[in-house]
């Protein structure tokens, strides 16, 4: 028996392929007990950090790209105790391909790596999400949106320089040296792109809306459903949905909707000159009764013009933002209907936008 595992193949005895065959057995019997094992570890050091969040929900999501990742590195650190056989000591595009199976073995730890630590992400952003989600403030939700998918961003850019650096042995600093001008050129024709990401920083930080908050810009009234990288993405009234690139909301003037402390309502009466001032007098006291109601807070009326044309009287009032916009639809509406019926009953006309003209001739 020893003679048959001392035999050679491939330049490596039976014995050693047999234990390299073991190792990678029993990583693969084992490998979801020790990631489980070492995922609930990590789970007991952020559970203070976590306490909303299920375990089972944790382990499914880094279980899996833990698996591979064991798997993997042992499967990497048993076959380097083999000698890498003569037979296959051959070339391929001018590299040798022992070369080119150990830079593809290199690339695939990074890429697993990588997929390990985006999970872990994930994970931190749902730590995060839950402690937004204990406040009102909507930002807080869409900051941790808006840094996860920076994050992972800036981990793949990590990923790809470590498999230029461990696959294609390329000095990391000099290509970062190169980048830099390559980059400059980059930016010069991506600069459009480049203020669109600066401004998402700006609103991030400076928040002159967040996301559910109801604006206007540009001609367009809709509710912010999210702030990315590039574009800041809006709902409108009309139910369509929009993209508005980043710089134009920092540049442009944003009316939010959301942040008024009330709602106003305003009418512009224009008067027949045929009204007396003792009518027009009238009338405004009698306008403000009807504006006396709980749900306006504050009142103006005023007899503010006159001319050729019409007597001018100009109406404001200002509800609770409390108020619902259909509440305030509403009010609106009985306001005006009281204010046609006291003309009505006061016998007062408003200015006609046609006149008859008559001629007399002698």
């Amino acid at each position: 028996m020893e003679k048959f595992l001392q035999q050679k193949l491939l330049d490596n005895t039976i014995e050693n392929y047999l234990y390299v065959v073991g190792v990678i057995v029993v990583a693969l019997l084992f490998k979801r007990y020790l990631s489980k094992y070492l995922a609930r570890l990590l789970h007991k050091l952020v559970a203070r950090h976590a306490k909303n969040i299920a375990r089972q929900s944790f382990l499914d999501l880094v279980v899996q790209p833990l698996d591979v990742f064991l798997v993997l590195l042992v499967t990497l650190v048993a076959v380097d105790k083999l000698r890498f056989p003569g037979y296959f000591d051959f070339k391929v595009y001018h590299i040798t391909f022992r070369e080119l199976m150990d830079s593809l073995a290199a690339a695939t730890v990074v890429v697993v790596f990588i997929w390990l630590c985006l999970r872990v992400i994930d994970f931190a952003a749902m730590i995060l999400e839950e402690r937004a989600n204990l406040t009102t403030d909507q930002a807080d939700n869409q900051l941790v949106i808006f840094f996860k998918d920076f994050f992972k961003v800036i981990l793949v850019i990590i990923g790809v320089l470590l498999v230029l650096r461990f696959s294609f042995h390329k000095n990391i600093g000099s290509l970062l040296t190169g980048l830099s001008i390559v980059g400059a050129a980059i930016a010069l024709a991506t600069r459009e792109s480049l203020e669109n990401l600066i401004a998402s920083f700006i609103i991030f930080f400076d928040k002159p809306f967040i996301t559910g908050d109801l604006v206007k810009v540009n001609n367009f009234t809709g509710t912010i459903e999210r702030i990315g990288l590039r574009s800041t993405r809006i709902r409108t009234t009309d139910k369509t949905y929009i993209s508005v690139p980043n710089k134009q909301m920092v540049d442009t003037i944003v009316d939010n909707i959301t942040l008024r402390t009330q709602r106003k309502g305003e009418l512009r009466l224009e008067l027949d000159l045929g009204a007396t001032p003792a009518q027009i007098r009238s009338l405004l006291a009698a306008i403000r009764t009807i504006l006396d109601k709980p749900a306006v807070e504050n009142q103006l009326v005023s007899f503010v013009d006159t001319g050729k044309n019409a007597h001018i009287i100009s109406i404001e009032y200002y509800t609770t933002i409390q108020q619902s916009i259909e509440e305030f639809n509403e009010l609106r509406e009985a306001i005006n209907l009281e204010i046609i019926d006291l003309l009505e009953k006061n016998k007062v006309e408003l200015a006609a936008s046609v006149k008859e003209v008559i001629l007399k001739t002698p």
